[in-house]
């Protein structure tokens, strides 16, 4: 997972779990050269947002272990990974972090989706948490999905 690797750089670099905010971006802008500094705080705040990042003060905190994650030297990180990405895609990116091939995860998620009527954020922490994998975190994503969907169905009130 790319956003993983990113998030983990700095911290392997200065071989810390907890920086500042300011030695973090210039990781990942000066001596990388992987972002401007713009974008570099953009990863911050996704980061914090899917628990890879935890804010304490000025500093920013791993909620992993960064020393568990391998940068490949010739690693660089596409701009997608700047973007928000949904609880599915989430989910996806944790189970093929956890070695699950991609399209055959896929497709028990869609199969899954059907069986139990739910939609496709549901099926994939369900399948998730059916695997092993601790999903909590985007749980509660797929949840607002859920009421969100069943709002849209809705037929409104005259």
């Amino acid at each position: 997972m790319s956003l993983r690797v990113a998030a983990a750089a700095p911290f392997i670099q200065n071989g810390t779990t907890r920086l500042e905010e300011g030695e973090f971006v210039v990781a990942l802008s000066l001596d990388r050269d992987w972002f401007s500094p713009d974008q570099a705080k953009r990863l911050i705040d996704i980061a914090t947002r899917e628990g890879l990042l935890e804010r304490d003060g000025d500093d920013l905190v791993a909620g992993f272990d960064p020393s568990e994650v391998t940068v490949p030297e010739e690693f660089v990180p596409d701009e997608d990974i700047l973007q928000e990405r949904s609880a599915f895609e989430r989910v996806l990116d944790a189970l093929v972090a956890d070695g699950a091939e991609k399209h055959e995860a896929v497709g028990a998620i869609n199969a899954l989706q059907g069986d139990l009527g739910v939609t496709i954020e549901a099926a994939a922490v369900v399948y998730a948490r059916r695997e092993g994998l601790d999903v909590d975190d985007i749980a509660p994503i797929a949840r607002d999905a859920i009421v969100e969907a069943g709002t849209e169905a809705e037929p409104e009130e005259r």
